[in-house]
């Protein structure tokens, strides 16, 4: 597999020292959406298109409206508080588990080599409808000194199952690298229009980084309408391919 970075908008390199925010399509879709509202919502900037070799074979219009490869998507975001932060995102995972290791090797070198400081996947955990949860997991014991400093709620009993998926891959593969790692992580009952969870996400991430977040507001249209556009029924068949034989979270 090759990595093939295009530089966009006259960046060059990565800010240093940053804070990355990772989302792929998975349960309820609900990091994905999370990442997009942070960006339609605040002053964003592509700062990268990452080409893999391992992605899909479709190519998509992009938001000028030129048809573009497949690729995961690195941006940078500030905010009406005056933070910055990055965010990385793609259309698509592999539908071949086998290679979801191999892509999060090459992206967190590509970061490691960009002096990215940690990297906080946000994932949805399919629970019972009773339970309106965000917490982190932290895949080291420092990093998670460090966000409980912050006040994140950080668990060290789930998800019980574990999980799989290129998120799950990079959030735990941090220590491997010398990048702080975790995986923030909203329960839901698994429905793409999941609209109050998301929002839960979103708002947990403001106040615990200090973001100064220009928010969506509560259930917004504009919210649901990005949660209906993300394939809500290819991505409940893809969950339930890749969990076929066994019961780890989809990240």
């Amino acid at each position: 597999m090759t990595l093939h970075v295009e530089w966009r908008n006259g960046a060059d390199s990565l800010p240093s020292r940053s804070l990355v925010f990772v989302a792929f399509p998975g349960v309820g879709n609900l990091g994905k959406v999370a990442v997009e509202s942070m960006r339609e919502l605040n002053d964003t900037v592509e700062l990268a298109r990452l080409h893999l070799d391992a992605l899909p074979p479709q190519a998509n219009l992009d938001e000028d409206g030129l048809l573009a490869p497949p690729h995961v998507s690195l941006a940078e975001t500030r905010t009406p508080g005056g933070r910055s932060f990055l965010t990385l995102t793609g259309a698509a995972q592999p539908v071949d588990m086998s290679l979801h290791g191999g892509i999060a090797r090459q992206l967190m070198t590509f970061l490691q080599d960009h002096d990215v400081e940690a990297v906080v996947v946000l994932a949805g955990y399919k629970i019972g409808a009773d339970r309106k949860e965000t917490f982190a997991v932290a895949s080291s014991s420092a990093y998670r000194i460090d966000l409980e400093g912050l006040g994140v709620d950080v668990r060290r009993d789930e998800p019980k199952s574990g999980a799989i998926g290129l998120g799950a891959m990079l959030a735990s593969t941090g220590p491997l690298y010398n990048i702080n790692s975790a995986c923030v992580i909203g329960t839901t009952v698994g429905s793409s229009q999941d609209i109050m969870a998301s929002q839960r996400i979103i708002e947990h991430l403001d106040r615990w980084f200090s973001l100064g977040l220009k928010l969506p507001d509560d259930g917004s249209a504009w919210l649901i309408e990005r949660l209906t556009e993300m394939a809500p029924a290819s991505t409940e068949d893809l969950v339930k391919e890749l969990t076929a034989t066994h019961d780890a979270s989809y990240m």
